[in-house]
């Protein structure tokens, strides 16, 4: 089997201990360990597969409680570097009575962003091997030059790039430098994973099936679309397979969609994928797959926090079969 590396950000959120209130009015918060590619590498190591985080944190407390967390879970965090001149990122969240939220951030810069080049190292990777990123760590930085050669990197060596763009608006300049550093980045990977809320956005076209059709550019080889509680569509260059959401009573829907993106990775790792045969893995397993990621999703938005709430394959095996 091979591995999961994350690469991008790791931080605190502080979830508020009051719900359908807005972030100035919210008067007490709980740390959890947060960061979409840290979330995701959370999850595959949760489900049993092995994962390694790649980023940089400031010598704080903090990153101190943000090893030691992901540490517990199972994450290999020896490609964690640490900086004194940046502290660790920090993002305060509200959340509604549905469960979505606000996010108020800190980080100028934070210190995954000085991670540089220099420091991702070749042998780190082997065939088989899942890098996974996002576009929060794109910004123009050293970490997204270290993004780049770590794609080049697990290329090189027969491994499969998964994009989640999880587009913040507030930690870019404009909304447009987001969408387009989005769309450079996107010919990259091989697995795009896109949710309905910023698909017409990053695309820039309203019609859903053009939309999709539009993201096969360069390496891209599979779109995952997730559409939250109505599950998620799969789609392939000759192929679309569907699948439905899991009804749940929603408590936090922090890191449900890393959590969906986690279990997808996972079962892929688990049927040995590479680059050579990820497409018949898909063909052959897709609901197989699909079926794991939504129940881990699902399962996830129950409690609060991202990391804190993951389930184990277990867990999930068993939801699924009560269902």
């Amino acid at each position: 089997m091979g591995r999961l590396f994350s690469i991008g950000e790791v931080l605190i959120d502080f979830i508020p201990m009051q719900k359908g209130k807005a972030l100035k009015d919210v008067q007490s918060f709980k740390r959890a360990p947060g960061g979409a590619p840290a979330n995701v590498a959370a999850a595959v190591a949760r489900f049993g597969a092995e994962s390694a985080m790649i980023t940089k944190l400031g010598m704080d407390a903090f990153s101190d409680f943000l090893i030691e967390e992901l540490q517990k879970i199972g994450v290999k965090t020896d490609k964690i570097k640490r900086t004194k001149e940046a502290n660790t990122g920090l993002a305060f969240v509200s959340l509604r009575d549905d469960g979505e939220r606000d996010f108020s951030f800190y980080r100028n810069p934070s210190a995954d962003l000085l991670l540089s080049e220099d420091e991702i190292e070749e042998s780190w990777f082997a065939k088989g091997d899942i890098l996974h990123f996002c576009s929060v760590d794109l910004v123009e930085s050293p970490m997204k030059k270290a993004h780049e050669k770590a794609i080049r990197l697990v290329k090189e060596n027969g491994g499969i790039i998964s994009f989640d763009p999880n587009v913040r608006l507030p930690l870019w300049n404009s909304a447009e430098d987001c969408r387009q550093t989005i769309l450079e980045f996107i010919p990259k990977a091989h697995i795009i994973k896109i949710s309905d809320e910023e698909l017409a956005f990053i695309t820039g076209i309203t019609n859903e099936k053009e939309a999709i059709e539009n993201l096969f550019t360069g390496d891209v080889k599979a779109v995952i679309y997730t559409k939250g509680a109505n599950g998620a569509d799969l789609y392939t260059k000759n192929a679309k397979y569907e699948s439905t959401g899991f009804k749940v009573e929603v408590q936090d829907t922090t890191g449900a969609g890393d959590a969906f993106i986690g279990g997808f990775l996972y079962k892929l790792l688990e049927k040995e994928v590479n680059h050579d045969n990820l497409i018949d893995v898909l063909n052959k397993h897709h609901q197989d797959i699909l079926t794991f990621a939504n129940a881990s999703g699902a399962i996830t938005t129950t409690g609060k926090g991202a990391i804190s709430s993951l389930p184990t394959k277990e867990e999930i095996l068993n939801f699924i079969s009560c269902k």
